[in-house]
């Protein structure tokens, strides 16, 4: 199965986000990176590293950021760790994420996932 993981600059925004995720798919296997390691607002590269090396498996990875920084370190994570299938998706973190959990439990591909949780950058969510 595909893991994901999520990285905001908020611990709590993370843990919301993956809450969300395990009440719609709940064997989804999901790591998160909120936050700095004295519970400050920021982005943690030691954190993100630590968040994909405990989903990580044979079926890869799909991180899903918030913004600014969180997307800059993952960039240069993904650079660095370019043996391993990991994948970044450009999304909105809560309706990507939720998405995405869904598809990693249905048992979706790497780039299967990738596609559904950016299929919600085009949501509408109240039509006029």
């Amino acid at each position: 199965m595909v893991g994901l993981v999520i990285v905001t600059h908020s611990a709590a925004l993370a843990h919301g986000i993956a809450e969300t995720c395990r009440m719609m798919a709940k064997d989804a296997r999901i790591a998160i990176a909120g936050g700095m390691e004295d519970g400050g607002f920021g982005t943690s590269y030691a954190r993100i590293v630590a968040a994909i090396d405990a989903v990580y498996g044979a079926d890869g990875v799909v991180i899903l950021m918030d913004t600014g920084s969180s997307i800059l370190t993952v960039e240069t994570i993904l650079e660095e760790m370019s043996e391993r299938r990991l994948r970044m998706a450009d999304c909105p973190v809560v309706e990507g994420s939720v998405v995405a959990a869904i598809a990693a439990v249905c048992g979706s591909s790497l780039d299967e996932v990738v596609r559904r949780a950016e299929e919600t950058r085009s949501a509408v969510k109240i039509d006029d």
